[in-house]
């Protein structure tokens, strides 16, 4: 089923096109994430789909019915939204923010927390430390679990995320992505999300979408459009390293070798690294190190071992032009 689709929309800025001729569909449940140079249309895209523009011609359809047939504070209220920065009410206490949408939808006071208590649960924080703090107690991390939280909190059918934890740095970042990922595998929810991070984009989408002066270039699974560019143009944006970015996709779990006892008792349990590390950072610990094997570890249980012969074989795959 379509949540979201896009057919023939033109947008201008005055005389200057934005985006021409887009035709793109969200299928339920997937992560469809934006993808471009600057000034491609993403944003432009986004602000099309909950009414802060109009298409200059063609129809965008939210669950089967045209936007224009619905009123765009309605609209907006069905959606949810992550935007970077958060746009937390400084005022309000985290259970308001978070509530702040189901209060509007005229949700009753327990309703909203239940709720507001299980989505804190759900993006890692603690109801009882954190229900009553405002957003200036909270960290960058923390501020960005709770907009995630907010956006969630009416159940919304379809969420948009614009550069969702690009105010945050690395770390809080990949610690945000595994976040996602890990209520997205819950609730599976439609997303339509932009970033300028590749590797975020590779890593979140279920499909790809990369723009290129307001067009979509190409679309389709990471795996297809690494593997595969349909162009110089897509070929180029994801750079020379883009064998090595598919490995991004996969985690040592998922390439893990048994380990025989006698092999076990001589390994340096120093070299060892997260089940759930990803192949590319994997494959880098191992040049760093170098390592041509490492243990694989879930918590403390041995798992086994990869090999970076297994490693550079996967990431040298000749990518099909």
């Amino acid at each position: 089923m379509s949540i979201l689709e896009f057919v023939n929309v033109d947008y201008s800025y005055g005389s200057v096109p934005a985006v021409q001729n887009l035709s793109f569909m969200l299928a339920e449940g997937e992560v469809s994430v934006l993808v471009g140079p600057s000034g491609c249309g993403k944003s432009t895209t986004l602000r099309l789909v909950n009414r802060l523009l109009e298409p200059t011609s063609g129809t965008v359809y939210y669950q089967g019915q045209p936007l224009r047939d619905f009123e765009p504070e309605a609209l907006r209220r069905s959606m949810g939204y992550s935007i970077q920065g958060v746009g937390l009410f400084p005022h309000w206490t985290v259970a308001q923010n978070v509530a702040a949408v189901p209060r509007l939808l005229g949700w009753s006071p327990k309703r909203c927390s239940d709720r507001t208590k299980e989505l804190l649960e759900v993006v890692g924080l603690d109801p009882v430390s954190f229900c009553s703090k405002f957003p200036a107690e909270l960290s960058g991390g923390e501020a960005q679990r709770v907009g995630i939280a907010r956006a969630l909190a009416a159940d919304p059918p379809l969420l948009l995320m614009d550069e969702p934890f690009g105010a945050v740095d690395v770390l809080q970042r990949h610690k945000l992505q595994q976040v996602l990922l890990s209520i997205q595998k819950k609730v599976k929810k439609t997303i339509l999300l932009i970033t300028h991070d590749l590797d975020e984009a590779i890593l979140l989408a279920d499909r790809l979408l990369v723009l290129r002066q307001g067009r979509i270039a190409q679309e389709g699974p990471p795996a297809e459009l690494l593997r595969s560019p349909a162009s110089d143009f897509v070929r180029e944006f994801f750079g020379l390293d883009r064998a090595f970015k598919r490995l991004i996709r996969f985690h040592a779990s998922d390439f893990v070798e048994p380990l025989d006892e006698e092999s076990r008792l001589t390994f340096d349990e120093g070299a060892s690294l997260s089940s759930e590390t990803n192949l590319r950072d994997a494959l880098s610990l191992m040049l760093a190190q170098g390592k041509e094997t490492l243990l694989v570890k879930e918590g403390s249980r041995i798992l086994g071992l990869i090999r970076k012969s297994s490693l550079e074989a996967l990431a040298a795959e000749e990518p099909r032009r």
